[in-house]
């Protein structure tokens, strides 16, 4: 138990916390971690979220109380429940990974309306825009979380060459698509909401669809590469983006 720390997050949630810093090994484990949980599930637990290095654990405490015959409060309940998930963990399956994510493509369009802040990124770094876009589009990168906004990833793995402060003033609203780079990490805004990272890109796919039996099209776990395209295959790309995602993802 010591590698964890386990603390309420209101009354009907409980978050682990295994570290302090955004590290592959450290995401891993938390996946580890939540795929055991998940098949372990306790009294009223509804759902998990998983973070860079901790993971929260919500539950319907009436669920809980009733269940236990109203032993103990629903707070004692859900902390004895979850130690004793995490004690076994760490004696059965702390070295067990989860299966591996899947590998999402998503198409971008670099520069020009659809990247506006890539000449400003190529600039900074001594590099010519089409540098960096070979930079950007030449790794896979993790899904470490979603959060922020509703289906917006949080991506590791940008090379260090491309890393960039986030922008001195926000954009009170940024196009759905837009991938952007903040300090050391890259993702892609799924609506359109205000946001401080550099644009350097589009995807015409759509990234959240409330009404899909899996809303977000990215996940923690996977891996996304990025694909250039032309301005007319965005164009092409976006007249044929619909409720469902291209086979191939």
């Amino acid at each position: 138990m010591s590698t964890f720390e386990l603390y309420p997050l209101g009354d009907s949630a409980l978050t682990v916390r295994l570290g302090e810093v955004i590290a592959p090994g450290l995401q891993e484990r938390v996946r580890r971690l939540a795929a055991y949980i998940e098949e372990r599930r306790f009294p009223g637990m509804i759902e998990q979220s998983s973070a860079y290095a901790a993971l929260t654990i919500f539950y319907d405490p009436w669920v809980l109380y009733e269940a236990a015959d109203r032993s103990a409060l629903p707070c004692e309940l859900a902390e004895a429940y979850v130690r004793e998930l995490l004690d076994a963990f760490e004696r059965e399956a702390a070295d067990d990974g989860p299966a591996p994510g899947r590998l999402v493509k998503l198409p971008v369009c670099y520069g020009g309306e659809y990247g506006p802040d890539l000449p400003e990124v190529a600039a900074v770094h001594g590099l010519t825009e089409q540098e960096v876009v070979a930079l950007h589009s030449g790794c896979e990168y993790p899904v470490y979380m979603i959060g922020f906004a509703p289906g917006f990833a949080y991506l590791g793995g940008l090379p260090d060459k491309l890393a960039t402060p986030r922008r001195s003033t926000p954009r009170t609203r940024i196009e759905p698509g837009s991938v952007g780079i903040g300090g050391s990490q890259t993702g892609v805004y799924p609506l359109a909401t205000p946001g401080g990272w550099n644009l350097i890109g589009r995807t015409p796919l759509a990234l959240f669809l409330p009404r899909a039996a899996a809303p977000s099209l990215l996940e923690a776990g996977d891996r996304v590469r990025f694909i250039p395209i032309t301005p007319a295959q965005f164009a092409e790309q976006s007249s044929t983006n619909g409720e469902e995602a291209p086979d191939e993802y």
